[in-house]
């Protein structure tokens, strides 16, 4: 089941499952040392009511802007059942059945600081351990014995994609400028969010992984979902192999049917496939999208689904890069909904509309390019600018070929 899933604009990042897993951390991810908390001083009897008084102001200012802003989402969502009530009846959408106002912001007195306090005193938080590819492939080798087929060079995993793609009915347009779009324009195969520029201080922010940034909890619920079809593909080419060659394939086909079957432990909701994704056992199916033979399947089949969403929808006009990353970036439902949109409509209609409030919220561009118009129009800007690069260039060129 496809989810509504958020991701910042240039780099494709999803914005779940930052969390630590014990007993990973093959990256060496330093501990922190334990630091004595601060002892708070004293607070002068005025500075504490001051602190008071303020504190009342927002919390008064707050409260009013949460009872606004749940009013807004609340029509929001309201208006969404309405629009797929209607489709589901075959009535036309009216420019009513969106909300045209933007979000409530708040605009009252800043939180004050505690004075009382020794928070501020205090070291920040560690930063929350990512897994990154060697923790994937960590857990591959120890829980199905299975190291991924690697390429010798990025022109193979970029061949094997563009055949994947072209095969799966994605125009050269769709492959590349959402490459482009996702990994940055020159990312590679093994390209993980947070680390698309390696220097110092860079880290992982989530596991979205490779050409499309698929989450571990997308590589979970594809295989869930279409595990038949990456094992039949896995077969059909054992079957054209011989040697060394074949007997490699059918322990690949051997794993795969294992992780497929992990994957199938839990029902089919993306909460499930989270929790999976979240164990030692689920990274290693993950580093299933570093294998030649599987991985451009696994990037390639989250773009087919949502072409294949389109079509079923009734939106039978080719899906532009842009407008195809509106699904990605919203989700299949949202997305299309976004996609039907009149074109007279769309510098008129908030994004907002497309969104769950806590996504949106965490979505500076969407919050910045605030109606549809301008939301694909930033799209397919950044989309102009990665397809120059390098990378970019490298996967048209082998397209179709």
């Amino acid at each position: 089941m496809r989810h509504l899933f958020r991701h910042c604009f240039g780099c494709g990042l999803a914005t779940l499952l930052m969390w630590p897993l014990p007993g990973l951390g093959a990256a060496g991810a330093p501990q922190s040392a334990t630091v004595a908390p601060a002892v708070a001083q004293p607070v002068p009897a005025a500075a504490m009511a001051e602190y008071r008084r303020k504190l009342e102001e927002y919390t008064a200012a707050h409260r009013k802007y949460e009872g606004e802003a749940d009013a807004y989402w609340n029509a929001v969502a309201e208006k969404r059942r309405i629009r797929n009530a209607k489709r589901h009846a075959d009535k036309d959408i009216l420019i009513e059945d969106y909300v045209l106002a933007q979000p409530p912001v708040y605009a009252g007195p800043p939180k004050p600081a505690d004075p009382s306090a020794a928070a501020e005193n205090e070291p920040p938080s560690p930063r929350a351990y990512v897994p990154v590819v060697a923790d994937f492939l960590q857990s591959a080798a120890k829980h199905f014995a299975f190291a991924p087929r690697r390429p010798q060079s990025e022109l193979d995993y970029k061949r094997s994609y563009a055949a994947a793609a072209a095969a799966a009915g994605l125009t050269r347009e769709q492959a590349v400028r959402i490459y482009g779009f996702e990994s940055g324009g020159n990312g590679k195969y093994d390209v993980q969010a947070g680390l698309e520029h390696p220097g110092p201080g860079a880290h992982a922010i989530t596991t979205a992984l490779g050409y499309n940034q698929l989450l571990a909890t997308n590589t979970v619920e594809l295989l869930a979902e279409k595990g038949e079809a990456f094992l039949r593909a896995l077969k059909a080419e054992a079957v054209a192999s011989s040697g060394e060659v074949r007997a490699a394939l059918e322990h690949k086909i051997a794993v795969l049917k294992s992780m497929v079957d992990f994957s199938r432990s839990v029902p089919d909701e993306w909460s499930q496939h989270d929790r999976l994704a979240n164990t030692p056992k689920g990274l290693g199916v993950h580093a299933m999208n570093l294998d030649l033979d599987v991985g451009p399947l696994l990037q390639v089949q989250k773009l087919r689904d949502s072409v294949v969403f389109a079509r079923a929808k009734g939106y039978g006009a080719p899906l532009s890069a842009a407008e195809l990353e509106m699904m990605n970036l919203t989700g299949d439902g949202n997305g299309i909904d976004m996609v039907m949109l009149p074109a007279a409509w769309r510098d008129r209609v908030p994004t907002a509309n497309f969104f769950q409030p806590g996504g949106y919220q965490r979505n500076p561009v969407a919050v910045r390019n605030n109606v549809v118009a301008k939301l694909l129009a930033a799209t397919d800007a950044r989309m102009d600018e990665e397809a120059k690069l390098q990378g970019a260039k490298d996967l048209a060129a082998l397209f179709g070929r």
